[in-house]
This record gives C-alpha cells, structure tokens and sequence, in this order.
C-alpha cells in the first residue's frame, strides 16, 4: 500500500473512466486533505476561506473574503503570461509568497517567471471552508493498491508481459505499436533531450503516526524538500491497526539520463524540439504515441485512461471501414 513514486489519488470527472477502473478493484472513499506549514504555521489547502483567516487572522464571512482578496489582486494582470502573473491576479502577493513561490521553485527549480500560467490555473481558491483537495464528483482509493489494480488488467488473455525487456531490444515486427516511452528516446535523442523533473524520496519509518497527516507540504524555500506524505492515512480504513508507519521526504531536481522521468518542464525554449520530434511522429507509420511520456504532457491517472479509451473508439472505427490506422492517436498541444 506505500506508494513508492509519490502519492496517488484516483480522482476524475469522467464517469467512462471512473467506470473502466472500478473493473479492476474495489475503490474505497477518499478525500485528499493537504496541509501546509509556511513560515512557523500549519495552514490547509487550497487557499480556502479557513487558510485565508487563519493567515490574515481574521474572522471574514465569504463575501467580505471575496472582496478582500479582489483587493489583494493585481487587476492590471489581464492575461498572465506566466505562473507568478497568474498567481498575483489570482490572491495577491502575501498569500503567493507564503504559499507558492518558495514550493514552485523548489518544485520546478525555476522562477516562478520561468513556468506558464496553466500550471496554477488548475488548482482552486475557494471562499467557504471545504478543504477537498480536488473539485471532481469521483474520488477514490484502490482497497487492495494500485499493484492490484495493474495486476488484474494484465490478466487478460490478450495481453503478454515480458519483464526486464528493452523496447529497442525487441526484434519481431508488429503489426501496429502503442508507445508511452518518451518520445525522445524513440528517436534516439537525435533533435536533443527534453527536460524532466525527477524525484528522490527519503524513506522515514517510525511507530504510531508520523505526522497525523497524508500530506504536508513545506513552502519555505530554505526546507529542502517539498513535502512529506505519511502513507497508512491514505488508507483510513486500516490505519487504526497499523502500528507502524511509513513516510516519504519527497526531493524535486533536474532528471539526468538514467533518472525517472515524472514531469515534463515544457519551457518556451524547448517548444521547437517538441513540434520537431511530434511532426516526426506523425510520419512514423504503425507507431501510436500515448501517455505522458509519449505525449510529453502532465496527465492524471484518469486523464491517461481517458484518452487511451479514446484511442480505442478510434481504432475500432478504422479497423470496420478497413482503414490503416495512423500514427498517432492524441494531440499533444
């Protein structure tokens, strides 16, 4: 049940995802609840009604929270260009700076300035106290793991695993290949490497509860890490029996080439090696390029599952008219 690459919530608003996964276990209720310590205190997130009290200690009803903040922000931001603009005509620069700026820099090891807007654009600002980390209808947490899970969709007679196997090593011929490798590496790195994050975790075991918390984000700049997630809260139903418990320091830095890919930086400056290798794709016949790495895109679980579903309305749309199916599957823009 730890999750070893950092925690995972399944949370969705597509209810064909939501419905793809339940086939393969039992989902328990879970509600991801984050808190946050910036300089001294303890805080929630996201930036709710409660955060925002507690960081001005103040008692404000939601409308006087509203405009309050409206205050705060910066109006003459009309489109922000990029995640410290969008994060300043969001909430302003106390909240920006308590909250955001020290963990995205640790996070990404850039500015602020450096990253685009979209990244913050997805996360909430609520003026009522609900603390629910994610907006969507279904939220949820595999009762038996996610190596469970995984285990019973490989159980299809259709599917074949072969372990410690390199892609580039295999000699047969396909009659069509779905990769989520990076795409880079597909082409062998001949237009340059696209730039990744990685992460390296600092395992703590201790009795009892750790931290009495799944998830506590650190955002002082001068705290190396960026949170700590303690694993058995992230099962509530069977933490009480645990006697032990374990918890992650989660590290953020720039992959090398034998590092773990977890996100993709897309920086302005790598836009033209990305439409390179993705018009190189394109003109790959029999090679379908899917997933994160494949796409070079921050996906969610469902997200990932959504548009693989999709991939396969459309396969079976080309396999009836007879049709050779094309290279690639998923817009990447």
């Amino acid at each position: 049940m730890v999750h070893r690459y950092g925690p995972h919530i399944f949370h969705t608003a597509d209810q064909r995802a939501w419905d793809y996964i339940q086939q393969f276990g039992t989902f328990q209720p879970y509600i991801n609840r984050v808190k946050a310590i910036s300089q001294g205190r303890m805080y929630t997130l996201p930036v709710n009604l409660l955060t925002i009290n507690q960081f001005f200690n103040t008692t404000m009803s939601p409308k006087e929270a509203r405009a309050f903040i409206a205050e705060k922000a910066d109006t003459s931001i009309k489109e922000p260009k990029n995640f410290e603009e969008q994060a300043l005509s969001m909430i302003g620069p106390e909240l920006y700076k308590a909250f955001f700026y020290g963990y995205t820099r640790k996070q990404w090891g850039l500015e602020p300035t450096e990253l685009p807007a979209s990244i913050l654009k997805r996360l909430p600002l609520r003026f009522n106290y609900d603390d629910n980390y994610f907006n969507h209808p279904y939220q949820g947490m595999p009762e038996e793991g996610y190596s469970a899970i995984v285990e019973n969709i490989l159980k299809s007679e259709n599917i074949e695993v072969r372990l410690n196997t390199k892609f580039e090593d295999l000699s047969e011929e396909f009659q069509h290949v779905f990769y989520t490798g990076p795409i880079d590496r597909y082409f062998d790195f001949r237009l340059g490497r696209l730039g990744y994050r990685t992460l390296d975790f600092e395992r703590i075991d201790s009795d009892g509860d750790y931290q009495g918390a799944a998830v506590i984000n650190y955002c002082d700049q001068d705290v190396p890490f960026t949170r700590i997630s303690e694993h058995k809260h992230f099962a509530p139903w069977e933490a009480d029996s645990l006697k032990k418990t374990v918890s992650f320091r989660e590290y953020s830095r720039l992959a090398e080439p034998k590092d773990v890919p977890y996100y993709p930086i897309r920086l302005a400056n790598e836009k033209t090696m990305l439409d390179n290798y993705i018009s190189l794709a394109r003109a790959t016949k029999g090679v379908s390029f899917l997933g994160r790495l494949g796409t070079y895109r921050y996906l969610d679980m469902d997200v990932t599952i959504s548009e693989a579903l999709k991939a396969c309305d459309q396969i079976d749309e080309l396999l009836a008219a007879d049709t050779q199916l094309p290279a690639f599957f998923i817009d990447p823009s």
